[in-house]
């Protein structure tokens, strides 16, 4: 892969280090998580398409959507791509939708995955070697903060994605900025995931049943994880409601989907330790969970206890609609 580092245009990327111990605590929960991230959050990282990980179905449906867009653009006659992945880990999805946008047939692919964490970039730039040398493919991944400003142009991104505990990790008082820098250089669309308030506990790195003790202190946003092997974890982190994540976003973006992700599927996945095999999952129970999914995804007394809440956006070529987003989840 090519080293961009001396790019004056990816120098902030390289050398501009974590400015808080908020950050610091962060960039060194995933460092230490390692390759072992990968496959908590992921699945298999050789099988991108599998969707076998932690939240497959909600991959599933995040992946759908994105793949419909990246469709489209190319239907469209576009020839050219530009992705960007903020907070991208281990890069996957950032691979995705390269490998995607590649098979297409887009003749220029320019994406860029950033994340705090250096073991995570570490990882996806060894994961995505194979993908980097394909022609027209221009893929790099830095080491960065999301608390400055992108390195790419105005309005030059297809697809931005920053997807997960991203936003959740960041200071609540620092999202109306980030917003702000987000609309900046999307040309297309946003895709964003967060933890609903009434998610499903998560420890991050490790699988729940590998914690010992968990609290969230909603007060002040900030998780205790103690996991059964001795090791401590603190993190500051936020819980969202559908109505405060839309409000970020709905004055600078035109948005087009907000629903929940999980509602049901996580609380019924079959667990080999527990369930006795005549109660796993079929098929017929699993078509009944997707519609009953479909049903609760966007009911306001529903939304906010998905494990995730889902955001999918385009930038905005007018003036904000009379009727907000935020109003139609209150009327519902």
């Amino acid at each position: 892969m090519p080293d961009h580092s001396r790019s004056p245009a990816r120098a902030w990327a390289f050398n501009t280090p974590p400015q808080n111990g908020a950050t610091v605590r962060i960039a060194n929960v995933y460092n230490q998580a390692g390759e072992n991230y990968a496959a908590y959050a992921d699945g298999d990282p050789t099988q991108l398409f599998t969707f076998d990980g932690l939240h497959a179905y909600a991959d599933r449906q995040v992946w759908a959507l994105l793949e419909t867009k990246l469709a489209d653009l190319r239907a469209s006659g576009a020839s050219s791509v530009s992705l960007l992945d903020a907070g991208c880990g281990p890069g996957t999805w950032l691979r995705r939708l390269v490998t995607r946008a590649h098979a297409l047939g887009f003749t220029t692919i320019t994406a860029r995955g950033f994340d705090i964490a250096q073991a995570q970039i570490n990882r996806a730039r060894l994961l995505a070697r194979n993908l980097s040398t394909l022609p027209g493919v221009n893929l790099t991944f830095d080491v960065a903060d999301f608390g400055g400003r992108l390195s790419e142009a105005e309005a030059s991104v297809d697809i931005t994605l920053c997807l997960y505990s991203v936003l959740g990790h960041l200071p609540v008082a620092s999202l109306t900025g980030i917003a702000d820098e987000v609309a900046r250089v999307t040309s297309g669309y946003f895709f964003t995931t967060a933890r609903s308030i009434g998610s499903t506990p998560t420890a991050f790195v490790e699988s729940i049943e590998k914690v010992r003790r968990l609290r969230q202190d909603h007060v002040h946003n900030k998780c205790d994880i103690e996991l059964a092997d001795g090791r401590h974890i603190a993190l500051d982190f936020h819980l969202f409601t559908a109505r405060e994540l839309v409000s970020y976003f709905e004055d600078r973006f035109e948005i087009e989907v907000m629903r929940g992700l999980d509602l049901f599927h996580s609380r019924f996945a079959p667990d080999a330790r527990w369930n006795p095999e005549d109660v796993q999952g079929d098929s017929h129970f699993s078509d009944e969970l997707a519609r009953l999914e479909e049903a609760y995804a966007t009911h306001p007394r529903f939304i906010d206890r998905a494990t995730h809440l889902l955001l999918v956006a385009r930038r905005r070529s007018g003036a904000a609609p009379a009727t907000s987003v935020i109003d139609w989840l209150a009327s519902q």
